[in-house]
Order: structure tokens, then C-alpha cells, then sequence
């Protein structure tokens, strides 16, 4: 293929003044995985000094083109260029060596290796460990996003590990850094601080490639915008002249629905309970829980609102029972004591669960669809006389998931490691939800899914307690939790604040709280009564 290809016009916008090539282009890509194309001959130009969004629904292709452009794929058809000259990206270092750096949504580290030896990976050889040192703090510094070199990755909250991915991409002075959802576990001080990094190193002339479902962020940063639906570029636009709905409206193809507040709540019974709950950490680098005490009322939905790493997962733990509490009393569900409780015997009172991290921990990647449905239900479904739950009752309940939440997927019971990183979560956050349970217990619900998605999931939760349920939905996105959260409480230094009615407190407020700062006091865990619940 000719240099010639590198002129072809993909946005209709103009270009950034300075060198009229392209930094870099992706020209017809076509990327098949057996019968399923994921990349329909898509062409793509980033310039350097801008920010381009790279904008789709969970499963339009996004993250099958980037890692295309990083080397970790080859395309069955098409051309990447370097400034007109066409190169073959073969492996991610083959794409670092011409300067494109990676920060992924689904974090690439060696979970029993630190945050120093996971950086040391990409670097050149002869670093010595006080020079990546003294390099990992001036970056920390600059970013607000400090690590500390000698933990060990697995344990770090998702939020550390994002720092990990952001610094040592940034650490190889990239000339295009790719960036999948880099603020999707960040706290608003967290992604503020990366958007100023990133303005700067567009004014100095580098390209950013920015996917994200976030569309403020993308109306914020970024100048140019392509759009990818099923594979194929659908349209270009500049973000900045559109609104958050309309650039959804293009990724969909349709307008996004509005979330309806739920009429008054069927049952106002208490179905969760936590009474002084302490648990020690339980390593070296976790947060020790110290009192935690909170009620939840069927009905209602509370909250959690704090910063990555002040006991988010030693909670989840806790009230999952994965790691039982000292004291039975500490956890009631429905009225019954289950501190002491595995996770299978909770679930068996009614509890359901979706972990932070979907990969691994809510489902097993290698392992399909409805086998995964088999994982989390066989303590509380119908069983056989050998003591499984029933093939075709697991897949038929795979089949409602993947309808009522629209998870896109390659196949009829596909393995979970081959659906994008937004429609597992759809699948993780049905497969709960629609188990009917009476206190579900989810965590970032909407890390990493599109506008509607992020919708039809929060609309879920709404829904489940106006049913009856309570749910605990601990997030860090704060226009989530002030959206389907009837009161919000703040876990800092594994201490939980009182929850306040939302209506009674501000993002100010809840802000403060998460760095540590003081609040006005209030009664803990304020129970709405059902008539206000959800009320607009």
C-alpha cells in the first residue's frame, strides 16, 4: 500500500496546524476472529498535539483497534503508518520502540511481583532500582498519583493498580499514549489531576488517544472524536460542539433513556445489617475495618462512596464472606446472623454479590457463559440428584441475562474471556440481578460500560429495590451513587461514616469526607422511610 493513504480525510474536521501527515493512521483494518469481525475496514488518524476520542458502545470494536495499534494484535487486512511510512506493529515492544505507550482498561501486572519489578518490565535494562525509584516519585508527584515502589500488586485496590498502568506508560516518554478508560477507578481529585497531565503533554505535542464512556470527559478534552458501531466508523465529530446525549445518541445509534425514579418501595423491613464489624488487615499493605456499622431497609440503596485502597475490598470480603467476622452478630441478613458465614451460605440467605474486578474474581474468563451462571448458583438453584445445577437451566438463565441486558458476544454460550471488558459486566451485574436476591451487594457496578449500558444497569438497581431488595452499591463514581442512592455514607481508613439522605448532603460534602475531612454529624446508617425512597 502506498504512502498516498495517509491523506485520506476520516474526521472532515481540520487538522491541528504543524506537520499535515498524521502521526499516526490506521487505514482499512479489518480484524476477523473466525466468523466475528470486530474491526469492519476502519480508517483512523491521530495527529500529534490533540486529543482524540475513540467513542462506542461496549463491544464496537474500540479495544480490538487499540491493541492493534500496540502491537498485542495484527490485522487481517489494512495498514498502520508512522508519519506516511507504513511499519507492521509485531509485538507491543515493536510499538513502544516508535513511541506508542498503552494505559489499559484491563490492567496487564504480575500480581506477585511489585509495583517497582511491574514498571522495571517495560524499561530499558541497566535501570538501577533507586534510579526507577526516584523516577516512580517525580511522576507521582506530578500526577497526584503516588505508588509506593516495593508492594506487591495483588495488594493494591484497582485504583492503585491503574496508577501502576499510568505511570509506567508515561515513564517511556511516548510520542501517542492510548489511554481505555484511564479514569474509571480514579476519584474526581484523581482524574482532574490526569486531565491537567494530559493538556500538558498535547501542548507539547504529543497524540492522545482517549476511549472513554465517560462523555464529559471527552466534551472536556477532546477536539476530535471518531465513532465505532459493530465494527465500523459511523460518524466523526468535534465533542466539544455536542452534548453528552447527542454523542451518546451516535454511539447507540438511538437516544439513550433517561433513568426513572422508582415509586415507593414495596417492603421497608431491615435486610442488611452490619453491627460493629472489625476485622484486622488482612496483609501487610490492607486496611484493618474498625467499627463499621450501617442498616439497610428493603427498598433502599445505599452508597459508598471513599478512594481506592481505604477498605473498599476488605468490605466487599466482609460482607461477601469471603473472610468471615469474628462475631456472628457482626452481619445479619434478613435477621439471621451470618458473620461467621462462607459465601455460598449467604447467598442461601438471599444475598447476592458482584466484586470489583470481573476477571477472576466475579467470572472465570476460561469458562463459558452459562458455566459461569453454574459457579455462582449452585448453592441456591434447582440441583440434580448428582448435585449440579441443571445444563439447561444454567443456559436458559445465561439467555435472560444476555437479553434483558444486552450483552454483545461472539456465539451462543461463549467463554467469558472473549466478551469486551463492558459487556462481562453486564453479564456479572444481570446474572446477580436477576437472581431476584434480597440483598445484593455490588461494587463499581458501572466500571467500564458505555452511556447505555451504565443506564440500563443503574436503572436495574433502582428497579431491584423498589422490588423489595436492599442494595449496597460501593463506587467511586460520584454522579452514580448521587443518582440511584437514596443515602450515602464514606469509607476512609477502613472507618465508615454516617450515611446522610442524599438530598441532605453535596458532592462537596462527600468529597471532603473521602480525603479525610470532617462533616457535620449525623445519626448513622439515617434509614429513609419506604414512602421517600427513590422519590424525584
Amino acid at each position: 500500500m502506498g504512502t498516498g493513504i495517509q491523506e485520506r480525510p476520516t474526521s472532515g474536521l481540520p487538522a491541528p496546524a504543524g506537520d499535515p501527515r498524521p502521526l499516526f493512521g490506521a487505514y482499512g483494518i479489518v480484524k476477523r476472529f473466525g466468523d466475528f469481525t470486530a474491526n469492519d475496514h476502519v480508517d483512523l488518524e491521530i495527529r500529534a498535539g490533540e486529543i482524540h476520542a475513540l467513542l462506542g458502545e461496549n463491544g464496537a470494536g474500540k479495544s480490538t483497534l487499540m491493541k492493534i495499534l500496540y502491537g498485542l494484535l495484527e490485522p487481517t487486512e489494512g495498514a498502520i503508518t508512522h508519519l506516511g511510512q507504513t511499519v507492521r506493529l509485531a509485538n507491543p515492544e515493536a510499538a513502544r520502540r516508535l513511541g506508542i505507550g498503552m494505559v489499559f482498561q484491563h490492567f496487564s501486572l504480575c500480581e506477585n511481583l511489585t509495583v517497582a519489578e511491574n514498571i522495571a518490565l517495560v524499561m530499558e535494562r541497566g535501570l538501577s532500582r533507586a534510579e526507577l525509584a526516584r523516577r516512580i516519585a517525580a511522576l507521582g508527584d506530578t500526577y497526584g498519583l503516588h505508588l509506593e515502589p516495593d508492594r506487591p500488586v495483588w495488594s493494591l485496590s484497582a485504583g492503585e493498580r491503574q496508577r501502576i498502568e499510568i505511570v509506567r506508560c508515561l515513564l517511556q516518554d511516548p510520542k501517542l499514549v492510548i489511554l481505555d478508560e484511564p479514569t474509571s477507578v480514579l476519584t474526581p481529585g484523581e482524574a482532574e489531576l490526569l486531565f491537567t497531565v494530559l493538556e500538558r503533554l498535547r501542548d507539547e505535542g504529543r497524540a492522545l488517544l482517549y476511549i472513554s464512556h465517560r462523555l464529559d470527559e471527552v466534551r472536556r478534552l477532546c477536539a476530535r472524536a471518531t465513532i465505532l458501531r459493530a465494527g465500523k466508523v459511523v460518524g466523526a465529530c468535534d465533542p466539544r460542539r455536542e452534548s453528552a446525549a447527542s454523542l451518546a445518541a451516535m454511539m447507540v445509534g438511538a437516544q439513550v433513556r433517561e433513568i426513572a425514579p422508582a415509586s415507593a418501595a414495596q417492603s421497608g423491613g431491615e435486610r442488611l445489617r452490619l453491627d460493629k464489624l472489625s476485622l484486622p488487615a488482612p496483609g501487610l499493605h490492607a486496611t484493618a475495618l474498625r467499627e463499621i456499622g450501617l442498616t439497610i431497609r428493603g427498598g433502599e440503596i445505599l452508597g459508598i462512596a471513599g478512594i481506592a485502597g481505604n477498605g473498599q475490598a476488605e468490605l466487599f470480603a466482609a460482607l461477601s464472606g469471603e473472610v468471615p467476622a469474628g462475631c456472628a452478630g457482626a452481619v445479619l441478613i434478613d435477621g439471621k446472623p451470618a458473620g461467621h458465614l462462607g459465601v455460598n451460605a449467604r447467598r442461601r440467605l438471599g444475598a447476592a454479590f458482584v466484586p470489583e474486578e470481573r476477571n477472576g474474581h466475579a467470572a472465570a474468563p476460561a469458562m463459558s457463559l452459562s458455566e459461569n451462571v453454574v459457579l455462582s448458583r449452585h448453592a441456591t438453584a434447582p440441583l440434580t440428584r448428582f448435585g449440579f445445577l441443571r445444563r439447561g437451566t444454567a443456559q436458559a438463565f445465561a439467555s435472560r441475562v444476555i437479553e434483558a441486558f444486552d450483552v454483545r458476544k461472539a456465539g451462543p454460550d461463549p467463554a467469558a474471556g472473549t466478551l469486551s471488558g463492558g459487556n462481562l459486566q453486564k453479564f456479572v451485574v444481570g446474572r446477580e440481578i436477576l437472581a431476584a436476591p434480597g440483598v445484593l451487594v455490588v461494587d463499581q457496578a458501572t466500571w467500564g460500560v458505555d452511556a447505555a449500558a451504565a443506564a440500563r444497569i443503574r436503572q436495574a438497581l433502582i428497579d431491584l429495590a423498589a422490588s423489595g431488595s436492599a442494595v449496597l452499591a460501593i463506587s467511586q463514581d460520584l454522579d452514580e451513587l448521587f443518582e440511584i442512592a437514596d443515602s450515602i455514607a464514606v469509607l476512609h481508613a477502613g472507618q465508615l461514616s454516617p450515611a446522610v439522605p442524599r438530598r441532605q448532603t453535596s458532592r462537596e460534602a462527600v468529597g471532603l469526607l473521602m480525603g479525610g475531612g470532617e462533616a457535620a454529624p449525623a445519626a448513622t446508617a439515617i434509614a429513609l422511610p419506604p414512602e421517600t425512597a427513590h422519590a424525584s
